[in-house]
């Protein structure tokens, strides 16, 4: 059975932003597109099968590359029929790629969920009158997925509530002391979102404008998720950036130290944590992409997984055997795949096996870093 969100006009989505961000009154007002929902609708499920569906997940498609997009076209038409494929983002920078590769996805599998990532607003290689900005380029991938029968909005399936959340980073989301002992490339340098990207005046990544923006367009959800706590016992949440910086190694090990400051939103783990509980449970999980890191690890009672495609250089150089283990089934058989009962996941994700040796201790480095502002 399928449950769904039918949308409905509503002005909650500026009364929210406008509650934690005020406009420059020199600035016009930033204008939002509706995207709101009733109560949910029953749908019988297209599938004949008694048994739950799989849920799988895979980020950071990049079918501009054409080595990504052969790997999509060569996925099985008859493998994963009946299943559901989430994606965190990242997709394509150009509109026709977007919409070739999730056309070959949605013949794939039955569900198709996704959420927009910083590639996919990219304005680089359109011409120069086809999006007003970024976001009017967002609301149009959103209306192509609407017709494709791609879902970004929440669902139940089966019993299995989905959520996408949207979301958007602030450099506020890194409290790790930076590295001073070498020189290292600004943001704007290192980063081609603050060009590629075209923002109306009132946004910005150097602030908190973007991340609330983003952030507000989940508010609209608030009752539906409500619905899908009450109603399911199992429930898997998605966005394209990163909502805790253990998810990402620590600065000494990153060949950028300053990616931090651009992967992620704390507004984003409050979302997280209003939809599995302040302790999570032993079916929370999150999915996300961005930093291309293979990712497996539960925090503080949520198992966050990250299972990216990334670029092609990067999939030869991984340890795991590049795209073999991909798209990652993370719901089978009635439960989340890859855990046992008082243990770490069990996964062929490598990137994570330093940390679960050596445990970061995220609070003893922000106790040190205000120290050390304060001397």
């Amino acid at each position: 059975m399928i449950v769904r969100f039918l949308p409905f006009p509503s002005s909650h989505h500026w009364n929210y932003y406008s509650k934690f961000h005020l406009p420059n009154p020199n600035k016009p007002p930033i204008k939002f597109k509706s995207k709101c929902f009733l109560n949910p609708t029953h749908i019988l499920s297209s599938s004949s099968s008694s048994s739950s569906p799989r849920v799988f997940v895979i980020s950071d498609l990049h079918t501009d590359y054409s080595e990504n997009m052969s790997w999509i076209n060569s996925l099985s038409t008859h493998q994963y029929q009946k299943d559901v494929l989430l994606v965190p983002g990242d997709v394509a920078e150009t509109y026709n790629n977007f919409i070739s590769t999730m056309s070959l996805l949605k013949h794939r599998f039955q569900h198709v969920f996704y959420v927009p990532g910083n590639h996919d607003l990219w304005c680089r290689h359109h011409p120069d009158n086809t999006y007003t900005d970024s976001i009017e380029k967002m609301y149009q991938l959103l209306d192509a997925c609407k017709r494709l029968g791609i879902k970004t909005s929440p669902e139940i399936i089966d019993g299995i509530g989905i959520i996408p959340l949207f979301s958007w980073y602030h450099e506020s989301f890194d409290t790790e002391k930076d590295i001073t002992s070498i020189r290292i490339p600004s943001l704007e340098m290192a980063c081609k979102d603050f060009h590629a990207c075209k923002w109306p005046r009132e946004l910005s990544s150097r602030d908190l404008s973007l991340a609330l923006y983003f952030d507000a367009m989940n508010e609209e959800i608030y009752e539906q998720i409500k619905e899908i706590q009450s109603v399911c016992r199992q429930i898997i949440s998605f966005s394209h950036f990163l909502p805790r910086q253990e998810l990402c190694p620590e600065k000494r090990m990153l060949f950028y130290p300053n990616l931090p400051k651009i992967i992620g939103s704390n507004y984003l783990e409050n979302r997280i944590r209003s939809i599995h509980g302040d302790f999570g449970s032993k079916s929370a999980c999150h999915l996300f992409g961005h930093t291309h890191f293979c990712w497996d690890a539960v925090l503080d009672g949520i198992r966050y997984v990250q299972a990216p495609l990334a670029y092609p250089k990067e999939r030869k150089r991984r340890m795991n055997g590049g795209e073999n283990w991909l798209p990652f089934c993370i719901y089978a058989n009635g439960g989340l795949t890859g855990k046992e009962k008082g243990k770490e996941p069990k996964t062929d994700i490598h990137t994570l096996l330093y940390y679960l040796k050596r445990r970061r201790r995220r609070q003893q480095q922000q106790q040190q870093q205000q120290q050390g502002t304060s001397s």
